[in-house]
């Protein structure tokens, strides 16, 4: 209270030092604590304002009854327990408020709580009933939730995912419907009434809806009327969809449909019905009754339809101008018809052009040298062309009765045609398999005849087989000689001396032998095979002057339409030189040759150098011998004139001894002139200017005066000259002189080799194409060395003879023939004489028809 306790109370108000020094702690200290808290209580509850209100008119009343011992803990303290105390009575009349209400309230939960759980039991019994079963999802996607159950003889399965699985136990049309219908409840609030039908063959009814929190879907099993009913809706949905598939299924044909009433009319017709009659669109066709098919058709039709609701057959009719050929079926119900008309001109066209390739490829196949033989699926044989029945000699009559591929086979074993085998059924079965087979096979048979025949097995896509026998027992045999000549061939050009290089076409090299690359000093990597010719021209140029290779690679690379060869020589850095020839080959490739002619050429330049060497040396000769000849004549005739003159007996008288001098003057001069003369008349024919005078001469006064040319030197040795010229023509063309002169030498030779009395023969007889003049001695004969030389020049020899002249008179004898025309052949062997034979022609060659002629000795 506060009249309790007053010296405190003072001692605290009065603030001394002295109780200031012992109470200012516990009132600075604890009591300003604890009188925080206490504000802090009061300042919670309902009284803290009024009880702070009335501590501060407290603490100012205080001073003014200085004589009151109340403290400032002890009003803190008392306002808290106000506080308190209020509080608690105010939260007591609070609590037994709500208590009321809560009570109250309760009562109407339990009400409600009732109601609604006999509500619930109730819904629940009539879902449990087997005739309905819902299926609901909420707005937040979760797993949809089942609610019922359905009869066990409607085929719905009670498991919660085989339930949900509409396709395991609906029919599919009906699964697929459900689906789309449940998609588009749950995405867009559609709500739908379906039948559905099950497995089980049940109809049940399914509705589904949408609320603002549920999606809710009621399977609904029906009585028996409706299921009757709603198998009648499903079946007539069927119906209907079976009827638009097959309407927009004939709709889109490109064959004319159509039905037809009970009287005939048109009812439908598809878009190419309408086509084919040139209508604007079906229904249009249907209204203008414009019929594809002619009266005559219709009429066909009506009438075998009067036997059999089905009609089929092949029918014409017109169609943008042209007749085509319709395969058309037409059926007939007890309400109407219906038909469709496929076109078959193509096909019809397709099948005769089949028949006539089929009949073209026999006819070709009939022609070919390879045996060919087609059985069908059956293994018969359909075909057979003229070189299977020629290659196993089979009679036709056993081959057109198509006989079996097995049947076959045991015929050209039992007949001796095919080797025997060691397996004979086993080896029948591996070949009978190609009926079975996808790819072709391929055998090879050895004939007991020493044929090889490749047979090869092809498979038809639709059945049986085409059996190719092919002879290859020639083509083996060119083969292998083919592949011999190739090697021997290598081994040939591998062996030549000769260069050879080939390139093809594109330029490219195709073969080259070892002398190739050993001529042109290349290494063999540098001439591997499809090396280009431009990659060898190039280490070609390096190694020759004037390098070719620009030439050949033109040849070879060109589009010379001629194609034309050419040869040539080149000379290499190292002196070699080399003789090519580029060949154009028929396949379009190029040969190179070369050969080395460096030894060729350097004889060829010796020669050249001798020959014009001799040349020189013959043509100094002839000169000589001309200039000397004339020099000579001019002295010879004089001594000869001197030595006549002096032989006169005007000249005077001469001793015997000098008599016998002159004449031995007189003859020898006669002999040197001779010489000088035959020498003059060789160099005129070398020369190339003599000249025949040719005409008709005498035959027999020409040997008269050969003969007296050398009858005296006949008397000295006492031989007898035969003259013989029965057969002789009476005349011929010719050099009177020359012949003369000939017949001279022919004589003088003959007596320098004829035995002392013996007899020299000279004949002249006509030949089928001019005169033969032939003498003959019975001297020793011409050995064959002698022979070789004896028409030579300055080359006298004995050999017998009674004296050396100087080698010049066969010499003559065999230019003044061959200026004729005529030949020299001689005949002689040892013991048996010598015959020189001369022919001359009629005329020669080149003269004119007239008397006489001058041919030219160069022509």
């Amino acid at each position: 209270m506060p009249g309790d306790y007053p010296p405190r109370a003072g001692t605290a108000v009065s603030g001394g030092h002295e109780d200031s020094s012992k109470a200012g702690p516990a009132v600075s200290g604890g009591g300003f604590r604890a009188g925080l808290r206490l504000a802090s209580l009061l300042a919670t509850s309902a009284l803290a304002g009024p009880l702070l209100t009335f501590a501060a008119h407290a603490e100012t009343a205080i001073p003014e009854k200085a004589a009151a011992p109340v403290g400032t803990v002890e009003v803190m303290q008392l306002a808290m327990f106000v506080g308190v105390m209020g509080a608690a009575l105010v939260s007591a009349i609070f609590l037994i408020r709500e208590r009321t209400r809560t009570a109250s309230q309760n009562v109407q939960l339990r009400a409600r709580i009732a109601d609604v759980n006999a509500a619930l039991q109730r819904s629940e019994a009539l879902l449990n009933l087997r005739d309905q079963r819902l299926v609901v999802w909420t707005t937040d996607n979760k797993k949809p939730e089942l609610i019922g159950s359905l009869p066990l003889d409607s085929g719905a399965p009670d498991d919660r995912s085989a339930f949900l699985a509409f396709g395991r136990w609906l029919m599919p049309r009906s699964a697929a419907a459900l689906e789309h219908a449940v998609a588009a409840l749950r995405e867009q609030a559609k709500a739908f009434d379906l039948i559905i039908e099950t497995q089980a063959g049940v109809p049940l009814e399914v509705h589904g809806r949408k609320s603002a929190a549920h999606v809710l879907v009621r399977f609904v099993s029906l009585s028996e009327t409706l299921r009757n009913q709603a198998r009648l809706k499903i079946e007539n949905q069927r119906l209907s969809a079976d009827y638009d598939t097959l309407v927009g299924l004939l709709d889109a044909l490109k064959m004319p449909a159509w039905l037809r009433a009970a009287d005939g009319r048109l009812q439908w017709v598809n878009r190419a019905y309408a086509e084919a009659v040139e209508a604007e669109s079906a229904a249009a066709a249907v209204r203008d009754a414009k019929e594809f098919l002619g009266g005559q058709a219709r009429e066909q039709i009506a009438e075998q339809h009067k036997s059999r609701p089905v009609f089929e057959q092949t029918l014409s009719t017109v169609i943008e101008g042209d007749r085509r050929m319709f395969a058309v079926t037409d059926f007939a119900g007890a309400d109407g018809s219906a038909g469709l008309a496929c076109d078959t001109s193509a096909a019809e066209t397709i099948r005769a052009e089949y028949e006539r390739t089929v009949r073209s490829h026999a006819d070709t196949l009939d022609q070919l040298n390879t045996a060919v033989a087609i059985f069908d699926t059956d293994e018969k044989l359909r075909f057979f062309n003229q070189a299977f029945q020629k290659l196993w000699g089979l009679d036709s009559g056993f081959l057109l009765s198509a006989p079996s591929n097995t049947l076959l086979l045991d015929r050209l074993r039992s007949e001796g045609r095919i080797a025997e085998q060691p397996e004979w059924r086993r080896w029948k079965e591996n070949l009978l398999s190609a009926y079975r087979a996808v790819e072709p096979q391929e055998h090879w048979w050895h004939l007991p005849d020493g044929k090889t025949i490749r047979v090869v097995a092809n498979p038809q896509p639709k059945g049986g087989v085409t059996w190719v026998f092919e002879n290859l027992t020639e083509k083996m045999d060119l083969e292998s000689r083919y592949q011999t000549a190739v090697r021997v061939q290598g081994e040939t050009l591998d062996n030549l001396a000769e260069g050879v290089v080939v390139f093809g076409p594109d330029g490219r090299l195709r073969l080259s032998n070892p002398a190739f690359v050993a001529l042109w000093g290349l290494t063999p990597e540098a001439v591997k095979p499809n090396v280009h010719v431009s990659a060898i021209r190039d280490l070609c140029d390096q190694r020759a002057a004037n390098s070719p290779w620009g030439g050949f690679v033109a040849a070879v690379t060109g589009f010379d339409d001629e194609r034309r060869d050419r040869r040539g020589q080149i000379e290499l850095m190292n002196g070699n030189v080399m003789s090519y020839a580029v060949i154009h080959l028929p396949n379009g490739q190029v040969m190179i040759t070369f050969v080395d002619v460096t030894d060729t050429v350097n004889v060829e330049r010796a020669l050249k150098d001798r020959n014009e060497a001799l040349e020189k040396s013959d043509q100094l000769k002839n000169e000589f011998v001309q200039h000397v000849s004339y020099e000579l004549r001019s002295p010879l005739t004089n001594i000869i004139g001197f030595t006549e003159l002096l032989s006169l007996p005007a000249t005077g008288p001469l001793t015997p001894k000098q008599r016998e001098y002159v004449e031995h003057v007189g003859s020898s001069s006669s002999v040197l002139l001779t010489i000088v003369n035959d020498i003059l008349d060789l160099a005129t024919v070398d020369a190339g200017i003599m000249q025949l005078d040719i005409s008709e001469m005498n035959i027999d006064r020409t040997i008269a005066a050969a003969a007296e040319l050398v009858a005296d030197r006949l008397d000295e040795h006492r031989i007898k000259l035969e003259i013989d010229a029965a057969e002789a023509p009476a005349s011929f063309h010719g050099d009177e002189i020359r012949i003369r002169q000939i017949l001279y030498n022919l004589l003088s030779n003959a007596a320098n080799y004829a035995p002392e009395a013996s007899t020299i023969r000279l004949t002249c007889r006509r030949l089928a194409d001019g005169v033969e003049f032939s003498v003959h001695d019975d001297g020793p004969g011409m050995p064959p060395d002698v022979l070789e030389s004896v028409f030579r020049r300055f080359e006298p020899r004995a050999n017998g003879g009674r004296r050396r002249g100087a080698g010049l008179g066969l010499s003559i004898v065999k230019s003044f023939v061959e200026l004729h025309g005529g030949t020299v052949r001689i005949e002689t062997a040892e013991d048996k004489g010598t015959t020189v034979i001369c022919t001359f022609p009629d005329k020669p060659s080149g003269i004119p028809d007239t008397p006489a002629g001058i041919r030219d000795a160069a022509e």
